[in-house]
C-alpha cells in the first residue's frame, strides 16, 4: 500500500505556524516537526519556503473567497447590507482567536512582500481577485441607490480592503475589536452611506 503524502499536514502545519510567529519567524524544521513529517518531506513537496508560503496563502485565501461568497451573495440583504455582513463575519471569526490572530494575507504582506518578489507578486494577484466581488457588489450597490456614486466602485473596493486590513492591524496591537467597530461606524457614514 503506497504510504499517503505529507503535504497536506504540512501546508496545514505551515499556516498555522505562519499565523503565530509569521514567515520570517517560521523555519523549515518548525514546520516539519508541527506536522511530525520528516524535513525531507518539505523538500520533496516544496522547492522553497518561499514557493511553500505562496501555497500557504493560496490554502488561505481559499478559504477567504468562501467567506466572501457568504456574505455578497445572501440574497436575502441589500448589497450595501452584504459588505457590512462581511465584515462582521470576520470580527467574529478575529473575536474566536481573541482579537489576536488577524489576516495572513495582511501579515505577509507587512513581512515579505519587501523581501519575496515572487511573494509579492502573488499578494499582488491576490488582492486584484480578492477586490473584483466586493467592486461589483458596490457597483450594484451604486445601481440601486443605497451607496453614493461618487468613487469608482473598484477604488471604494480598494478603500474596503486597505482600511480594514489597517483596522485589523491595530486591533492586533490592542487586542480589541474597537478599531474594527470604529472602522465599520465611520465607513459606513461616510463613504459607504446611503445618498440623501
Amino acid at each position: 500500500m503506497p504510504k499517503a503524502s505529507l503535504r497536506d499536514s504540512i501546508l496545514d502545519a505551515g499556516l498555522k505556524a505562519m499565523f503565530r510567529t509569521g514567515y520570517n519567524g517560521t523555519s523549515v524544521r518548525d514546520i516539519t516537526a508541527a506536522a511530525s513529517a520528516p524535513q525531507g518531506s518539505f523538500t520533496n513537496h516544496f522547492r522553497s519556503k518561499e514557493a511553500f508560503a505562496s501555497e500557504v496563502l493560496d490554502r488561505y485565501f481559499d478559504h477567504t473567497k468562501g467567506l466572501v461568497a457568504e456574505a455578497l451573495q445572501d440574497t436575502s440583504l441589500t448589497h450595501r447590507q452584504r459588505l457590512r455582513r462581511y465584515l462582521d463575519i470576520i470580527t467574529g471569526r478575529l473575536e474566536g482567536e481573541g482579537f489576536s490572530r488577524g489576516c495572513l494575507i495582511g501579515d505577509l504582506s507587512l513581512e515579505a512582500s519587501g523581501s519575496s518578489e515572487l511573494l509579492r507578486t502573488r499578494l499582488a494577484a491576490i488582492f486584484a481577485e480578492w477586490r473584483a466581488p466586493f467592486a461589483a457588489c458596490i457597483a450594484e450597490a451604486q445601481k440601486a441607490g443605497e451607496i453614493a456614486s461618487e468613487f469608482a466602485a473598484e477604488d471604494l473596493a480598494d478603500f474596503l480592503l486597505a482600511s480594514w486590513q489597517g483596522a485589523i492591524l491595530r486591533m492586533k496591537v490592542d487586542r480589541s475589536p474597537a478599531a474594527l467597530d470604529r472602522f465599520k461606524t465611520i465607513a459606513f457614514q461616510t463613504v459607504f452611506r446611503e445618498p440623501s
